[in-house]
């Protein structure tokens, strides 16, 4: 699909689209009129959004119980996807696991479970879809990493490590799909009030609460997922065709 094209519909799919982040991005995508695919292992959550979409009168489906470091059941979801909605035209990779484990408590079994789900993940999905996009001459990629991955944080080095290579994923990737008129973009987001934020502050994980963070960010809050949600719909749009491979930080000033 060529930019003069660009009424036509297209389809996104969101990977842990079912809560914090990835619900308020599949709400804008749809909101801006995109069918979006809410990909989620929780099935429950992913049916809870795509309901919540729909009420708003915007296009959605749920497609629950996919875990995105099993290749065969990403390319059995897009499939599906393909067939209630065509080609898959926008990709955001937000699904991911966090965890905080001392360096030497980090056993084989959650590093290869984080790197699985964090990094090979993206690779699958972006493999599942880049057909469509080269096809079409026209596809988004946004990969949602983390602040983290630029500044480092103690007890993480396994989700640091894998939201780094994805920082590096998306670089190399764009490079290599800029001729096909797609687009290959992250975001690290900073310090965003998620439920899987707030469960990290009660088990005294943050090294503060959350107000103590706010008030060490520039612009004296903590982050809102419809910020992240916000800087990916203008990734994905139209007006953002020359921008890729890209480090697009959201994160109120902590790291610049």
């Amino acid at each position: 699909m060529s930019e003069e094209n660009s009424g036509a519909r297209r389809t996104a799919v969101v990977t842990g689209g079912g809560s914090g982040i990835g619900r308020a991005i599949v709400h804008r995508l749809a909101e801006d009129g995109l069918a979006t695919a809410v990909l989620d292992l929780d099935a429950d959550a992913a049916e809870r959004v795509a309901a919540e979409v729909r009420e708003k009168g915007h296009e959605a489906s749920p497609f629950g119980g996919v875990d995105v470091s099993d290749r065969a059941q990403v390319d059995a979801a897009v499939q599906r996807i393909r067939d209630a909605y065509g080609p898959v035209s926008v990709l955001v990779n937000n699904a991911g696991l966090t965890g905080f484990k001392k360096f030497l408590h980090i056993t084989d079994e959650i590093w290869d479970r984080i790197i699985a789900v964090n990094l090979s993940g993206p690779f699958y999905c972006a493999q599942a879809v880049v057909p469509d996009m080269a096809a079409a001459g026209w596809g988004r990629i946004v990969n949602i990493s983390s602040s983290s991955a630029q500044s480092g944080q103690q007890f993480m080095t396994h989700y640091v490590a894998s939201k780094a290579g994805l920082i590096g994923f998306t670089k190399a990737l764009a490079l290599e799909l800029g001729h096909e008129g797609i687009t290959v973009n992250t975001i690290p987001p900073g310090f965003i009030d998620t439920p899987m934020l707030r469960k990290s502050e009660t088990k005294g994980l943050l090294g503060g609460s959350v107000d103590h963070h706010a008030d060490l960010t520039p612009v004296g809050r903590p982050g809102r997922p419809e910020d992240i949600a916000a800087a990916c719909a203008f990734l994905v749009s139209d007006e953002a065709g020359y921008i890729t491979g890209q480090v697009i930080g959201v994160n109120g000033g902590r790291n610049t």
